[in-house]
């Protein structure tokens, strides 16, 4: 345990690292499967968006956000960007594991092409048509027409909160979204904060985010030595008569802690993610810093 680092209590800890607020789908969904876990968000405003970067300083700057998170401990650790994880998974995972897990993620092609109908996939300037994008096309969806759909400005938007953005970029990717779609990837973590909105002029296309998954392989990746829920699908964690509920009575019964790192430094939850559900889920929880 780090020196001054504040004692776990017996509960899980995960920390999570964006740019911005692509860590609260992931996290929500952790919250969700796992009430009991504190939750370590760094994000790196004076960085974002990471997107433009070279390699090498993405790589650099998703290091730095991971390292401000070993005070806290954690116990897994949730790359919960998708360019970060082509460009710094290695990285980090070569710094930090085998003492803590590093989870990436990855677009949702694999799940949204499984039915051979038709998909679309929305992602950043950057990220569309590149090389890393058309290997998970090849490699998930064979066969399948799919259609990649760039999203300029969209990313921005949400990480404003700037409703009249948001509506306007994704009407644009709406109509880029061939009318025989039946599927649509959320290749950027943020858009999963929109989905609401991209439902309501796409209403009969299945949005696939990476989130819920992301935030199950963390909790498969979390050590044994600490319990927690007996599986990781939705019902997992306190379901009545799950192992989550039966050891409820052993857990610690105080509110479990979320802290928030900004570029390295301890900080507040952006106001703008309070205009999002996951943002309002964390937004009362807090962990004193490891130096008081």
């Amino acid at each position: 345990m780090a020196r001054g680092a504040p004692a776990k209590v017996g509960r899980m800890r995960f920390a999570l690292v964006d740019s911005g607020l692509g860590v609260l789908p992931a996290a929500m969904h952790l919250r969700r499967l796992w009430p009991d876990a504190e939750l370590v968000l760094s994000m790196d405003p004076e960085g974002m968006p990471w997107g433009p970067r070279t390699p090498d300083d993405i790589a650099d700057r998703a290091l730095a956000c991971a390292q401000a998170t070993l005070p806290w401990n954690p116990d897994v650790l949730v790359l919960a960007c998708n360019t970060a994880s082509v460009r710094a998974l290695d990285v980090l995972r070569g710094e930090l594991e085998p003492d803590i897990p590093v989870v990436g993620t990855v677009p949702a092609i694999k799940p949204a092409a499984a039915g051979g109908e038709p998909v679309a996939i929305w992602a950043t300037a950057a990220t569309t048509g590149s090389p890393y994008q058309q290997n998970l096309i090849r490699q998930f969806a064979d066969g399948v027409r799919v259609t990649e759909v760039a999203c300029p400005g969209l990313a921005d938007a949400i990480e404003a909160a700037d409703q009249e953005a948001i509506t306007a970029a994704v009407a644009a990717a709406a109509s880029l979204t061939p009318p025989g779609a039946r599927a649509v990837v959320l290749g950027c973590t943020q858009y999963e904060l929109a989905m609401d909105r991209i439902r309501s002029v796409l209403p009969r296309v299945r949005l696939h985010g990476s989130a819920a998954a992301v935030a199950a392989q963390a909790i498969r990746r979390t050590p044994s030595r600490l319990a927690g829920p007996a599986d990781a699908g939705p019902a997992g964690a306190g379901a009545p008569g799950s192992a989550a509920s039966r050891g409820a009575a052993a857990r610690p019964a105080s509110q479990p802690e979320l802290h928030v790192l900004l570029s390295g430094k301890t900080g507040e939850l952006p106001a703008a993610a309070l205009s999002y559900a996951g943002g309002r889920l964390l937004a009362g929880l807090r962990l004193p810093s490891p130096a008081a």
